[in-house]
């Protein structure tokens, strides 16, 4: 596919704009309502490993799994809560479920993607400069790493992902092409939007309030029995275990290379050492207009920046410096401060007529002005390098650490199902001493525990808890080796006793009093303000801070009022004078009076009136597009185009739970 990288083509719309849908979840689909569990329990799917079929594409447990650990990477750099995958699990399943159903659904109405558009997404906008910096591409490599890094997927996956993704914009895009938005609409949008109102504003806070509430022992004793039911278990299962690390860093010193393995290996791999042709060249690029919204190109500034060209060329005919002219002159943003230089470019990275150019001029000559998609090039060859396969002396240093690592993980592998042999019949001790190794024990650990002489050692975390109490020893991988274990001791989960869950009793006591005493005042206070038509002296009564806003609008945050779009957003609808009732905050129970208001005039309305329109039709597509996607889930269950395998469903939720 990288191939077709290498043509240019001509500007497309960005549909998404970004990185996100391919790694991320749709949003559109991740509102829709039902869910993973929720309608589609249809039958007839009993395939190991196959979540879900829609027309003729599977969706995997694999395939789940991988979407909501780049979900989890994207948004919590992979420090995800244990308690939190399930979710992300099931919201993956669903998700994909709905992404492939918009994917067949589009390509039976012939809104399928080729390569041909494809490309030409990939070749401008965002992705067009992360894989065509400069105009060049970044080559294969380059190209293969960014998205193993990026995605943790193949090339293959990737390009077949966003088609998928491109295919699922153009049959939503066709969906929300009816919708329109009348006049009356975007004038209530507008005053909605701009009108701005200046405020008097009293709160209590949670915090406040949970300092002076002091249970007593029998109100604590009261509150364990009557929610004793939600501590069943609360305290988690804890295990003590025995195990044998084999670490293959000590054995490394062990390990020799010999001339035979080096030449086997070279032989092998000869591919990874084949350096192809190249050449460095340093150029100056004064770039052309792309076309605008009617595809027309603006020729005069076309015809402008060829006879700058021209004149840079004429320049350096009589003599001129050539990187000085491209520090001065070269629209390259990647090239241009380095004096127009670019790395040693291998053919297939750039554009055919810039490539063509770059290896068809001799060492040390420069090409006339030649014209490329990104605009008008002069360039001058630097070096050039022949294609060659490197010899064995030179990569000698390279491969040699390659064969010892191989080597080294071999031999600890094979010392890691020793040890586990021996200490099947003999004991974990036993199987030690044998070979020089220690045996470590642990206390009682939960599940999220640091292991002793491993710390953060999941697999073996995961071993432990999945095994019985004295079964043989086994062996699994940890990020320092092997381990090879055994469990001593089971406690199972327990309900706390009163003593041992006070402190944490105390605190929701704290919590749901303070929450409950909250509502009560701030109701209070706004009866009060209201009767007296006074909020500050209702506000002095209640022991509540008062602070005036600025005058602002529905876009606005208020300093411990919050975001005005909340549910402060009830004073855009008061007049002067006016006093609202009691507002729930994140922490805390407002109330505000208005003071004053302020609606947009006539021109402002005017101004603001495409805006207002542009967000009425985005909200509009958007409600269009969720309905519209569960409708066609309905629709394919009912055809026996989606299938749901049930097994796999309970599999994914236990897998979940145990990530």
């Amino acid at each position: 596919m990288i191939r077709f990288l290498q043509t240019p083509g001509p500007m497309k719309k960005i549909v998404l704009g970004g990185l996100l849908l391919i790694i991320c979840v749709m949003m559109v689909i991740t509102l829709v309502p039902g869910g993973l569990f929720g309608d589609y329990f249809g039958g007839g799917l009993n395939e190991q490993g196959v979540l879900a079929r829609i027309g003729d594409q599977d969706v995997s447990l694999m395939e789940v799994s991988q979407q909501a650990r780049l979900i989890a990477r994207q948004q919590f750099r992979g420090n995800v809560p244990s308690q939190l995958m399930p979710y992300l699990m099931s919201r993956a399943a669903d998700n994909l479920i709905s992404q492939k159903a918009l994917v067949y659904e589009a390509d039976r109405m012939g809104l399928g993607v080729n390569n041909d558009e494809l490309v030409s997404y990939l070749h401008k906008g965002q992705w067009g400069q992360v894989f065509f910096p400069g105009g060049n591409f970044i080559g294969q490599e380059g190209y293969e790493n960014f998205i193993q890094s990026q995605f943790g997927i193949g090339v293959a996956q990737f390009e077949h992902e966003l088609k998928g993704q491109l295919a699922q914009e153009k049959l939503l895009t066709t969906v929300g092409a009816a919708i329109v938005v009348s006049d009356k609409e975007i004038t209530d949008q507008v005053m909605r939007q701009d009108t701005k109102v200046k405020f008097q504003y009293a709160f209590l806070t949670l915090d406040d309030i949970k300092k002076q509430i002091n249970p007593s022992q029998e109100e604590l004793k009261a509150f364990y029995d009557a929610n004793k039911q939600q501590l069943v278990n609360s305290i988690p299962e804890k295990r003590k275990a025995r195990y044998i690390v084999i670490d293959p860093t000590k054995l490394a010193e062990k390990v020799q290379v010999s001339p035979d393995e080096l030449q086997a290996y070279y032989n092998q791999h000869q591919d990874e050492f084949r350096i192809p042709e190249t050449v460095t060249v340093r150029h100056i690029l004064i770039k052309t207009p792309t076309p605008g919204p009617d595809g027309k190109v603006d020729q005069k500034a076309v015809d402008a920046a060829k006879a700058k060209a021209d004149d840079i060329e004429k320049q350096l005919k009589g003599g001129a410096d050539f990187a000085e002219l491209a520090k001065k002159y070269s629209e390259d943003p990647g090239s241009a401060q380095n004096a127009g230089l670019l790395p040693a470019l291998k053919k297939g990275q750039t554009v055919p007529e810039f490539e063509q150019a770059a290896f068809n001029t001799p060492k040390g000559q420069m090409t006339g002005v030649i014209r490329t998609s990104y605009g008008f090039h002069i360039i001058k060859v630097e070096d050039r390098q022949s294609a060659r396969l490197k010899p064995l002396d030179e990569v000698r240093a390279q491969i040699e650490p390659l064969i010892k690592q191989n080597k080294t993980n071999a031999e600890a592998k094979k010392l890691a199902d020793a040890v586990q042999s021996m200490a099947r019949t003999s004991g974990l001790d036993k199987a030690a001493a044998s070979k020089g190794l220690t045996v470590t024990n642990t206390e009682l650990i939960a599940r999220g525990d640091s292991l002793p002489a491993v710390g953060s050692a999941p697999d073996l975390t995961n071993a432990l808890f999945s095994t019985n109490k004295d079964n043989p020893a086994d062996t699994t991988q940890i990020p320092q080796g092997y381990a090879v274990y055994q469990v001593t001791e089971i406690q199972p989960p327990q309900t706390p006793t009163f003593e041992q869950a006070k402190a944490k009793l105390e605190e929701q006591f704290k919590s749901q009093r303070a929450q409950s005493l909250l509502t009560q005042k701030t109701q209070q206070m706004s009866d009060r303000a209201r009767a007296e038509h006074d909020l500050s002296k209702a506000a002095k009564e209640a022991g509540a801070v008062v602070k005036t806003s600025d005058l602002v609008d529905s876009n606005a945050q208020v300093p411990d009022v919050g975001q005005m779009s909340g549910p402060a957003s009830v004073a855009f609808d008061m007049k002067p004078g006016e006093i609202s009732g009691p507002l729930q905050g994140a922490s805390n129970g407002i109330v505000l009076a208005v003071l004053e208001k302020q609606e947009p005039s006539a021109d402002q309305i005017k101004k603001s009136w495409d805006t207002a329109r542009e967000t009425l039709l985005q909200q509009k597509r958007q409600a269009m597009e969720m309905l519209y996607v569960q409708n066609l889930r309905d629709q394919l269950e009912k055809q026996g185009k989606i299938k749901i395998n049930k097994k796999e469903m309970e599999r994914l939720t236990t897998q979940s739970e145990g990530t």
